[in-house]
């Protein structure tokens, strides 16, 4: 799920504008990578030109790029290029590189211990598109609490974390990953996912998903919605139009509205 990290206001325009991707103050990107940012993911390959890095002057670079939040609570800008060699983490063994690099695999689950000794559960994923490899902390992937107006069960909600398929009741599958700006996969082009936030919902629609790892799709069912997906979108304008009065709606004004832990309205 692609809940909003960071604030628009705290973009580092001026690290923007040095690769050109501002203009008159304003971002110069498509609003899905925009999004992408202020979620802590990585934006769309992105065609960076008339580049100055070290006095060397680089007149185009394919790229991606992400934010991260240093110690003092600022954003970095961070440049993701197309990388001749890939640097294998030195805790995957060489069948797991393979595997990862090869497209064998989607993921690959990593448990390890930090420097003060507590374990940390990793997911590592390849980006194909960068030549490198990501490593994603489980522990601060947002997890939605529905999506397309089904809750997630305790243990859908691990398998997500964990990168791995979960499918829905009315057989909409989708599955965490960091090496794509909307951060999740569907076998759907689109989905609601929606999160508990301070007693209420809050919303995000995912348009033009990627297929599944390693799965192709029917287009034209892919395209289909169900539904669940229907009513999360009645229930997101209604949600709006109570945030436009004023109120915020809880959970239990949504669930009369046909919430069920099943997705289907009643």
């Amino acid at each position: 799920m692609t809940q909003q990290t960071f604030k628009e206001q705290e973009i580092p325009l001026l690290e923007l504008e040095k690769i050109g991707l501002t203009k008159n103050g304003r971002l110069n990107l498509h609003e899905e990578d925009i999004r992408a940012l202020l979620s802590g993911n990585r934006t769309g390959m992105l065609r960076l030109e008339n580049l100055v890095a070290d006095g060397v002057h680089i007149e185009a670079l394919d790229a991606k790029l992400s934010l991260k939040q240093t110690e003092d609570g600022k954003l970095d800008l961070l440049v993701h290029p197309i990388y001749r060699r890939p640097e294998s983490p030195s805790f995957l063994t060489d069948s797991e590189v393979e595997k990862l690099e090869k497209g064998e695999v989607a993921n690959i689950e990593h448990f390890l211990f930090d420097e003060e000794g507590k374990p940390k559960d990793l997911l590592i994923e390849f980006d194909k598109d960068t030549n490198e490899f990501i490593i994603t902390d489980t522990a601060k992937i947002l997890v939605p609490d529905m999506i397309n107006s089904e809750y997630l069960s305790l243990e859908q909600k691990e398998r997500y974390r964990k990168g791995k398929t979960v499918e829905l009741a009315d057989g909409t599958a989708f599955q965490y990953t960091a090496t794509d700006r909307h951060g999740i996969r569907s076998n759907k082009l689109a989905l609601i996912a929606s999160l508990l936030v301070d007693g209420g919902l809050s919303y995000v629609v995912h348009k033009g998903l990627n297929a599944l790892f390693n799965r192709t799709r029917d287009e034209k069912d892919a395209a289909k919605n169900g539904k669940g997906y229907n009513l999360a979108f009645e229930n997101m304008q209604a949600h709006e139009r109570v945030a436009k009065e004023g109120r915020q709606p809880s959970p239990k004004d949504e669930q009369e509205r046909g919430y069920t832990r099943t997705g289907r309205s009643r």
